[in-house]
């Protein structure tokens, strides 16, 4: 699931005009990452909302801001995975 996620992430900003080259687990979202503002982070999270029905609380943002891409993935991929569990 994972990988999956991360695919779609890479996908989703690479739709939004960012450069794709050279991302991997280690690189922020924020500065001197990929480099993300408030509204793009906000777009990213209601992409990533949609695609697996998750909700992010409002106050996130600046969180989110702060992590790698492999920590925003994982969070994700785990939060998805505990909304199977509690929907099986």
């Amino acid at each position: 699931m994972r990988d999956e996620v991360r695919a779609f992430v890479i996908s989703q900003l690479d739709d939004m005009n960012y450069d794709v080259d050279g991302i991997d687990d280690d690189t922020t979202l924020g500065p001197a990452g990929v480099d993300l503002e408030s509204l793009a982070l906000a777009d990213l999270a209601v992409r990533v909302e949609d695609r697996y029905g998750l909700k992010f609380a409002d106050d996130e943002s600046e969180k989110l801001a702060l992590m790698t891409v492999g920590e925003f993935t994982t969070m994700v991929a785990d939060r998805v995975a505990a909304t199977a569990d509690g929907n099986s």
